[in-house]
């Protein structure tokens, strides 16, 4: 049995996200305890969408529930993806042919060793999915997808500070509007070796087991 992390670090020198971390109580004078606080948003990292995230009328985090995160995870292999490819259904579809309805996926990629998530090229060469790809995925029945990778195009505009329209977002659009459990920003996806494995997602930590 291997248990594998899928989470990201939290860094304070991240180029996309602002974190603040600090501390009260020094054990080395003699506290009793060290407390550490943490300020980020709760869409840095690896985490969990919400469908209130984008929709008014939707749950939010508390709201999901436990088992949507966590049970057996169809494992899609796409190693061989490229900076900017966008990936579309066909490729979901000759990869994803183990996918069962009703269950959690996991797109695997090494993105994550071919940039650091630390650099802005992590996030402007990204592969992203297509609209195509996206309602594939949801006519394939899933209920909850882990994404390796930024998986929409616009993400990346974002360090610009452009924001663009929520169709063309389209894994939210089409993904998250109709229910299904996005787990963004996974890494250490590619040390995953079988095709199904067992997962767990929260909005802090995200784990796999294989072997089981």
């Amino acid at each position: 049995m291997r248990i594998i992390d899928l989470s990201l670090p939290i860094a304070a020198d991240h180029p996309r996200w602002k974190t603040e971390v600090t501390a009260t109580g020094d054990l080395a004078k003699g506290d009793l305890a060290q407390v550490t606080w943490l300020k980020v948003s709760c869409h840095a990292f690896t985490h969990v969408d919400a469908r209130r995230h984008m929709f008014a009328d939707g749950a939010t985090i508390e709201s999901t529930p436990l088992d949507a995160l966590v049970g057996p995870c169809a494992v899609v292999d796409l190693m061989d993806v490229q900076p900017n490819e966008a990936i579309g259904a066909e490729k979901l579809a000759t990869r994803g042919k183990h996918i069962t309805r009703g269950g959690m996926v996991l797109l695997k990629t090494n993105w994550d060793r071919q940039r650091s998530p630390t650099t802005q090229e992590f996030w402007l060469d990204s592969p992203y999915l297509t609209r195509d790809a996206a309602a594939w995925l949801l006519a394939a029945g899933i209920r909850t997808i882990a994404y390796s990778f930024p998986q929409d195009y616009p993400i990346r505009l974002l360090l610009k500070g452009e924001v663009r329209p929520l169709a063309e977002q389209v894994t939210h659009d089409v993904l998250l509007r109709a229910g299904v459990h996005m787990i963004e920003y996974v890494a250490n996806s590619a040390d995953i070796r079988e095709a199904n494995v067992f997962a767990d997602g929260a909005p802090a930590r995200v784990y796999c087991i294989e072997g089981l």
